[in-house]
């Protein structure tokens, strides 16, 4: 049967489908405050209150413009439906190198290699989402970089995209829901971020 969260959605990027069409539930890797692996668990049951800290990416492309590439997230996900957010975030599966994830899941969400991709340190947060239930307990580890190929976004994860400045994405910022992660994540990645697009773009 599938997974359904406590906001009464289908949950399924919850699982995986095997070559025989069965599902298997997504694991993710749990951390400990510096980021050692110490165990796995379910990728739902990492979200449930107070969360689990496990191990997660976010990535932040920008075109030759120094727009940051937003995506707003499918009406479809369980977990912050419908609000913008980063280029793409997620979690590496167990054994993955979180590098390898943020490139796999730009390239299954929005269709494109990025031209460049660099790491850009890490953040440690607690974000609850009130719409949800659920709780982000994340060590996150931040990626920049550019992109020059036009994005074919995956429908069943990306609602819509947009290319924006830091003034637009102030206004669009105070005017339309943001995920809860998306300030701290971006804050964080800044320095990574400036030395990237350069002081005239502004970030």
């Amino acid at each position: 049967m599938p997974i359904t969260p406590a906001n009464g959605q289908t949950a399924e990027d919850t699982a995986v489908r095997t070559p025989g069409g069965a599902a298997e539930p997504i694991m993710l890797e749990l951390v400990d405050e510096d980021g050692t692996t110490i165990g796995t668990a379910e990728k739902l049951a990492a979200h449930q209150p107070p969360g689990q800290l496990h191990r997660a990416f976010s990535v932040f492309l920008f075109d030759e413009k120094g727009r940051l590439l937003l995506q707003r997230r499918a009406l479809g996900k369980y977990h912050s439906p419908g609000v913008w957010s980063n280029t793409c975030c997620g979690h590496p599966y167990p054994g993955e190198a979180p590098f390898a994830a943020a490139a796999r899941r730009t390239a299954e969400e929005l269709g494109v290699a990025p031209a460049l991709l660099a790491e850009a340190g890490t953040v440690r947060y607690n974000h609850p989402d009130p719409s949800s239930g659920l709780v982000e307990q994340e060590y996150n580890h931040l990626f920049v970089g550019l992109v020059r190929a036009e994005p074919a976004p995956d429908p069943e994860e990306i609602g819509e995209i947009a290319f924006v400045t830091p003034a637009e994405l102030a206004e669009r910022h105070a005017e339309a829901p943001f995920s809860a992660w998306f300030m701290t994540v971006l804050d964080a990645a800044r320095p990574a971020v400036r030395e990237l697009t350069g002081r005239s773009a502004g970030w």
